[in-house]
């Protein structure tokens, strides 16, 4: 979701419904080389506060540890400004001209200018891995019987891609949702699903890889992750996602610049990801 949003993060988090939402926003500010030197002396960046494994305000977050590394490289400051991930976060922060990256977006989400992709994920299948279930495709018999957690976005419960895929295939009555803003009073909502399979209360969820990879570490019952085939799609939404950073629509040399970083930093990012636990495919 990043910040995600990313989704997000920074969902995060799911993005092409976050494109809907944010379509409608303007995104006039000031471009990055167009900004008086004294406010070019930190490395801005706009993150929510509590959506761990992406980001959190004690800084704990990948893409905390990223945001670092590149302003490190920047010899910048780091400066956050904080704001839940979900409706308005863009137009509160971005476009605001408060912060000059997100840290978290689908690579060619529209409202923003998009960095070369940093790293590529898709849904997984997580279970107990004691269950032994032998669940690699939405084909699989035991979904038709398994009590299945998904997340849900938004106030309004929109679907996610997998309960798209779900629904389609008739699999209904024996699912559950879970939000993925869920309360925001709790630490890091989008985990909830995933301490629910550890607790067994479902049988199993199909959930975003970063969100399954970091929170099935957390848990004392050993989980199984198994990435979705790569050929399987929602019908209306993809289930493998190219995230990058987002910069304003204008910040062309910004995006120049976090590029050639990201590229330098390939490797580090690389483990900074496995460290996280973040299940990867392929660019």
């Amino acid at each position: 979701m990043a910040a995600l949003l990313p989704f997000c993060t920074r969902l995060m988090f799911i993005f092409r419904l976050l494109l809907l939402l944010f379509a409608v926003l303007a995104s006039v500010t000031s471009a990055w080389s167009a900004e008086p030197p004294g406010e070019r002396d930190a490395f801005r960046v706009c993150a929510d506060p509590n959506n761990l494994p992406f980001s959190n305000r004690q800084q704990q977050g990948f893409e905390n540890k990223l945001a670092a590394l590149l302003a490190q490289e920047f010899h910048r400051e780091l400066q956050y400004t904080w704001w839940p991930q979900r409706r308005g976060f863009l137009r509160n922060t971005l476009d605001a001209g408060v912060c000059d990256v997100v840290m978290g977006v689908p690579a060619g989400f529209g409202p923003v200018l998009t960095t070369q992709p940093y790293y590529r994920s898709t849904y997984v299948f997580v279970h107990p891995q004691k269950a032994a279930y032998r669940i690699a495709s939405f084909d699989a018999p035991e979904l038709r019987q398994l009590k299945i957690g998904v997340h849900l976005i938004g106030d309004d419960y929109m679907n996610s891609p997998p309960a798209h895929v779900l629904a389609a295939k008739g699999i209904v009555n024996n699912v559950v949702g879970y939000s993925v803003f869920g309360n925001y009073a709790e630490d890091s909502p989008p985990g909830k699903i995933i301490r629910a399979v550890a607790d067994e209360e479902i049988d199993v969820a199909i959930v975003w890889g970063p969100i399954a990879g970091y929170f099935a570490k957390q848990q004392t019952l050993p989980l199984m992750l198994t990435p979705v085939p790569t050929e399987e799609n929602s019908p209306t939404l993809p289930l493998s996602y190219s995230i990058a950073l987002g910069v304003r629509r204008q910040d062309e040399a910004l995006k120049t610049r976090l590029n050639d970083m990201l590229q330098r930093k390939a490797t580090d990012i690389r483990t900074l990801l496995a460290e996280y636990g973040v299940p990867l495919l392929l660019q």
